[in-house]
């Protein structure tokens, strides 16, 4: 059993890692990638430049990492069970205005943001992140794999079936906002677009008695 004298540098160790994720993600949502640099994010986050090469070897692993953080904050909301006894459409109705509202964020757009930009500018750094994201499976999936499980929807790729449900809400909902920097979505047209996506995926996926 770890004794208190054990578990406290522990505790420091990660208290300086949250703090250094923080400060990275705040440099390269003000600054971009290239303009980022270590020494910066050391004196932000409070911690020497030893400390911070100590936790992420380089600035590209701090990238990736500081991405990877975003994406799982992201996708903890979305982390909504299947229940058995709930319709499908409600279910779907809230787990997409979940999604909205998570990719409305002001963080997570600036920092895709940069990532969009960075994809373009070194597409070796960005199929480095993307194969790290790839390793986690997000709740939509998740959800489509139970309710496949469960026999209310048709036999399909539940990658494919996330991607293209989460694609309808994307096209209004994200894209717009983090290319063009158009804002937000309003309430109402936030719920007439999940509403739409999600009738579109009952539609094509859903098994006839509960299309609904």
């Amino acid at each position: 059993m770890n004794s208190p004298q054990t578990k406290a540098p522990q505790r420091l160790t990660d208290r300086k890692r949250l703090a250094i994720l923080a400060a990275a993600a705040e440099q390269f949502r003000s600054l971009g990638f290239e303009a980022s640099s270590m020494d910066k994010i050391a004196a932000n986050a409070g911690v020497s430049k030893r400390t911070v090469y100590n936790h992420f070897p380089s600035k590209d692993e701090l990238f990736a990492e500081t991405l990877v953080q975003l994406f799982e904050r992201s996708a903890a909301a979305l982390d909504l069970p299947y229940r058995k006894d709930a319709s499908l459409r409600a279910q779907l109705t809230e787990l997409m205005t979940v999604k909205v509202a998570a990719m409305a964020d002001q963080d997570f757009l600036d920092l895709a943001r940069v990532a969009i930009a960075e994809g373009m500018h070194a597409p070796e750094r960005a199929r480095a992140i993307v194969a790290r994201l790839g390793e986690r499976e997000e709740g939509v999936t998740r959800w489509i794999r139970a309710a496949l499980a469960d026999g209310r929807l048709k036999e399909c790729d539940p990658v494919f079936a996330a991607t293209l449900l989460q694609g309808q809400v994307k096209a209004m909902a994200f894209w717009p906002q983090v290319t063009m920097g158009a804002p937000p979505l309003a309430p109402a047209l936030q719920a007439a677009v999940v509403d739409a996506a999600v009738s579109m995926f009952l539609s094509y996926f859903a098994q006839a008695k509960h299309a609904a």
